[in-house]
């Protein structure tokens, strides 16, 4: 076998390289955004203001049973992670009459829409089946009752953990939605 000289690997390098260079400006033509022209625009919404926050309790829909230790657990989980948030100077619960005083009060209203009750005991021998996870529709309601914004948030535990732990799980899902719209 012949060595390669130096001018012919210089050319096989530069041809290389050409086509390298050539592939690149082509996949910059593939995105029409990338190159000053118009695409489809970011979705963006309005970030909401508010000085406090009141989470309103909301029962399940009859046909939805959910045990009782599960309905407080997300209460107190998402009034622990809203508080966490530090997006409001107060965080009032439902009920509470301090907050008629509040000007631009926004209420969050959890309202359950499915509730799956799995196994402890399942989850941590098998690993893939006894899930708990529950779903429901977050709204952020202004004082006079119109929807500034509302999404389905769900929460779950999967592996290890007590059945109380999806409802961790739904808060910490509940409090990344206020800081996105706060």
């Amino acid at each position: 076998m012949k060595p390669i000289t130096r001018t012919a690997f210089f050319s096989n390098f530069s041809v290389a390289l050409n086509g390298i260079v050539l592939l690149m400006f082509a996949s910059l033509l593939a995105q029409p955004s990338l190159l000053g022209k118009p695409g489809p625009a970011p979705q963006q919404t309005q970030k909401l203001t508010a000085s406090a926050i009141q989470l309103e309790r909301s029962d399940p829909p009859e046909d939805l049973l959910i045990p009782e230790d599960t309905r407080v657990a997300t209460y107190e989980n998402v009034i622990l992670q809203l508080t966490k948030t530090q997006k409001f100077q107060h965080v009032y619960r439902s009920g509470d009459r301090t907050a008629a005083s509040v000007p631009d009060l926004v209420i969050l209203r959890v309202i359950p829409q499915a509730f799956k009750a799995g196994s402890q005991k399942q989850r941590e021998v098998t690993t893939v089946s006894g899930a708990t996870s529950m779903k429901v529709k977050i709204q952020f309601v202004s004082r006079d009752g119109k929807v500034l914004r509302e999404k389905i948030v769900e929460g779950k535990v999967r592996f290890y953990g007590e059945n109380l732990r999806a409802t961790y799980d739904l808060a910490k899902k509940v409090a990344a939605v206020v800081n996105e719209t706060f």
